[in-house]
């Protein structure tokens, strides 16, 4: 499972709002949010994402690799201890 958008706010939280406070953006800081800015809309929502790995896993075609595992568990644990 995802680390969720509140779970990352929660990792992040006022640690990261204390050190964006009073920061001036450059104009490649705005090309760099605008950039990710356009990749997010351009992700699949949440119930996009788990039907096609349902439907990957009925057709027996989702193998993923040991890393892939790996990353999983620890971001889990990363958002598990976040709470």
């Amino acid at each position: 499972m995802r680390i969720s958008d509140e779970q990352i706010r929660t990792l992040l939280g006022e640690d990261l709002a204390n050190r964006m406070e009073g920061y001036k953006r450059k104009p490649e800081d705005e090309r760099l949010i605008k950039r990710l800015t356009e990749r997010i809309i351009d992700m699949p929502d949440r119930e996009q994402m788990i039907a096609d790995l349902k439907a990957r896993i009925e057709a027996g075609t989702y193998n993923p690799t040991g890393d892939e595992i790996a990353d999983a568990m620890i971001r889990r644990n990363i958002a598990d201890r976040s709470r």
